[in-house]
């Protein structure tokens, strides 16, 4: 049988969880996914599925005014003047 402690001393390998451990220990199971480790699931001794860690989205950010949504109705006439549009937009269902 695995338990997750005996695991968690072996940062090489990939930790190996009971489906208990997951249910009783599910802050150590979350801090080896912190660590970048997978976890396999374990039910009654049979390999179930893992858990694996999420990858992290780029750091590479871009400008808001180079996002392609930026300045998108810059070309419609009903837009040109926003005060109107905004207003058009929040008058009664009715007084449209």
């Amino acid at each position: 049988m695995y338990t997750l402690i005996e695991n968690l001393v072996r940062k090489s390998e990939a930790v190996k969880a009971t489906f208990l451990d997951l249910r009783k220990k599910s802050r150590d199971i979350v801090r080896a996914l912190d660590q970048n480790q997978s976890v396999t699931l374990f039910y009654r001794g049979k390999e179930k599925g893992v858990i694996v860690p999420v990858s992290k989205p780029s750091e590479k950010r871009i400008p808001v005014i180079r996002h392609r949504a930026f300045g998108m109705w810059r070309d419609r006439a009903d837009m040109r003047d926003v005060r109107r549009a905004v207003a058009r937009l929040r008058k009664a269902r009715h007084a449209l």
